[in-house]
Formats: C-alpha cells, structure tokens, sequence
C-alpha cells in the first residue's frame, strides 16, 4: 500500500474507449502526469475517431499503443501481458457500452480488452453514453455483472445536457472525480477495508449571522472534510457529509447535508449520530455568535460598537456524551504556533479518542490550500506525525491511523467491520 508521499512514481494505464466524452481523459491525464506519476494510454480505433494518439501522446510524455502495435511482431512478450503487469491502477473512460459487454463477459479482441483480462490491478471504470443505450436491459445486466468483479471500482456516471443534447444518466465523470479516486486507488491497492463502516464527517467553516448579510466566520473551505469523505468512499465506506460550505460531492457516492450555523450543524450530526461508526469532525465551528440577531439588514449607523456575544454549544464535547463503546470520535485542532499541546488539552476536555492538530500558520497549508501536515494525537498519548502532503493522502493516513486506533482498542473486532 501507498503510504504519504510515495504516489509520485507510480504506474496508471489509461485505456480510452470511442466516444465524445474521451476529451476529458485529456484533462486526466494531464492532472495524473503533474502529479508525478507515470502514465500509459492505449486508444481503441473507435476512440481515435475522436481523439488523436499524437494529443494523448504529448500529455502522457510516452507513445501511445493502438491496436496496431497489439498485432504488431516486434515485441519481446505480447504487448498486453506487458502492458497488464506494468499498471498499478488501470483506467477505462470513457467505458462504451461495447466494451462494457466485453469486460462483462470477458472477451477480448483488442489490446485494451486483451490488458484488462491479462491484468489484476484495481480498474477504475467511468461509463458514458447516451440515456436511452444507458437504461437498456442488457447494459444494465453487464454493468451489474462488471461490479461483482473485486477488482472493479466504479465513478458515475452522472446525470446532465449530454453531447446528443437530451439531459438524463449516462454523462461521464468530471476530471475532478476520477482524479481523486485514481490516486485512492494508487494509496489502498482498491482494497476496501472500510466496508461496512458508517463514517460521518464534519466540513467546512460556519457562519453565525448578526443580520442577513454580516456574519462571524473563518476562512474554513472544507477541502480536509470532503478529502476524508472521498477517501472513505473509494475505500468502500458508507459516508455521511455535514458540511457549512459549498462542496461538490460524486453523485450517488456520498450522502451530503448542508448547514450554515453551528446549531444547524449540531442538529444534522446529533441526528446521524447513533447510526456512525466513526465520526470525523474537520469542520471550523464558531465558539461565538451575536446575542441577537437582526431579520432585516442594520444599517451602517445601527451596527453596534461593541457587539455582544455569547457561546455556541460545544458540538463535539456533546457527541463524546453520546458516544457508544463501539463509537469512534475524531476531532481536529486548527493552531497557530505550538500546535500539540493546546489540541492535547482539546482531546482531554471534549473526551475524544483521537485529535488531529493541524498548523493554519504555514504557507500554502491549512484553510483554504490543497495541501496540509498533521500531528495525529491518540487519547493514550500517541503522537503520529503526518509530514506536509496533498490533503487526499492526509485523509487516507488519518484513516489508516484510525483503523490502527480502533483495532488496538477493541482487538476482537475486524478492523473492516
């Protein structure tokens, strides 16, 4: 298994099937190759009617395979053994619904039929097509049967405008959504070893309102929460998101609920709350709000000089007086300078089982960054540090973490139960 840091390198083979949505392999691919991983792609002849190998080609910084050089009798073993055993991760968008029959049924009379069977990687899937060739029967009894597969791991598709101009499923997965569950993919090996959990997250800043446009807030955006809900999900987690922000969340993936103030928050975990396994809470909660609030906006002139405050119930210091034995409580600590004890002293207060202190006070790391660094402290006194990474390979190390934590407080329980 990956672990922080180590995805640089590793190997994605993307297989691209013919159909209008193979131009956003392009943006993919790109993503993937910035990342520092090393990227094949094998075009289909139906795929090259829509994109050229020169343009997958240039992005990949490596030759592109077709079913020419699959025929082709230069080669020291056949290209797709070769091809199969090199891929940590193997990529099919967009899966056409011929293909999908093939994988189904397992034939193979191309190279990128030939790799899948001759690989055992985890393969991401991302299906487009048109609603009506979407909903028939028989694609639905293949893509039933694709899924029972292990190794298959499965993005959209999504509902929208499709190219044919009719708006139903069918819409192939943004880049935004196969990227992260790619990587996933790279750091567990497509092992699901949270099936069966029920993990509910917390996201985001909230707002405390003083009338309806002037609040107390922080710059909390929610990209650590929704990483961990990702990260979760592509590990086969059922995830629950309560998030005070505006976070796009894969359809059909992750259930999400959308609060603004603490007590809104506070009512959508205490509701989920007997249901989680584990409850992961990211979100920058306000600890104050205006005493009173105005319906309609003051005016510059009324705005109070001094403005009362009073505290906000303390969310998580709550859930820990409801938390069962077989309930996990995660919290976080946002800190400036000294970090550790300040988020000790939180874990001890608010009863929790483990506390992720994280500095706001680095560059390019913290609220509003794709990157972040962590401390994660247990409630025996474990410190584990988390050097500086993107946050999806945090979320996956505080999971790991977790699953650590969770076996070694109840040994008698499967860590995936």
């Amino acid at each position: 298994m990956a672990r922080v840091g180590e995805l640089a390198g590793n190997r994605v083979l993307v297989g691209i099937g013919g159909g209008v949505a193979a131009y956003k392999v392009c943006e993919v691919i790109s993503t993937l190759v910035k990342a520092g991983l090393e990227v094949r792609a094998i075009l289909t002849d139906s795929a090259q009617q829509f994109i050229a190998p020169l343009t997958i080609a240039t992005l990949c910084r490596h030759r592109v395979y077709t079913d020419a050089d699959f025929w082709a009798a230069d080669h020291v073993r056949p290209l797709h053994i070769q091809l199969g055993e090199w891929a940590d991760v193997f990529l099919i968008a967009p899966l056409t619904a011929h293909t999908l029959g093939k994988l189904a049924l397992g034939l193979a009379d191309n190279l990128l039929t030939n790799t899948f069977l001759a690989s055992t990687c985890p393969v991401l899937v991302a299906p487009a097509m048109n609603t009506t060739m979407w909903e028939q029967l028989s694609v639905q009894q293949n893509w039933r049967s694709l899924q029972r597969m292990e190794r298959i791991h499965r993005v959209g598709p999504g509902t929208g405008l499709l190219a044919c101009d009719t708006v139903g499923a069918g819409r192939m997965a943004e880049p935004e959504e196969i990227v992260p569950y790619g990587l996933s993919l790279l750091w567990s090996g497509g092992d699901r070893n949270l099936a069966g959990k029920q993990i509910l997250i917390s996201a985001g800043g909230t707002r405390e309102y003083l009338d309806p446009v002037r609040f107390i807030g922080n710059p909390a955006s929610g990209k650590m929460g929704l990483a961990l809900a990702l990260a979760a999900w592509h590990r086969g987690a059922t995830v629950q998101l309560v998030q005070a922000a505006s976070l796009a969340v894969p359809a059909g993936g992750i259930l999400s609920t959308t609060v603004v103030s603490a007590a809104q928050m506070q009512d959508a975990l205490i509701q989920s709350f007997p249901q989680a396994d584990w409850v992961i809470m990211a979100a920058a909660v306000a600890d104050v709000r205006p005493q009173h609030y105005s319906a309609a906006k003051l005016p510059k002139d009324k705005l109070p000089v001094a403005l009362p405050l009073e505290a906000v119930p303390d969310i998580v210091q709550h859930l820990s007086t409801l938390k069962q034995p077989h309930q996990r409580l995660i919290g976080f600590a946002a800190q400036t300078g000294e970090i550790v004890a300040p988020a000790i002293a939180k874990l001890q207060r608010k009863g929790l089982d483990a506390i992720v202190a994280n500095p706001i006070d680095i560059p390019d790391h913290g609220f509003g960054s794709d990157q972040n660094q962590a401390v994660f402290i247990t409630a025996s006194g474990n410190q584990i540090p988390i050097p500086s990474c993107t946050k999806l390979q945090m979320a996956h190390h505080v999971l790991d973490l977790i699953l650590d934590l969770a076996l070694t407080l109840d040994p008698h329980r499967s860590s995936a139960s």
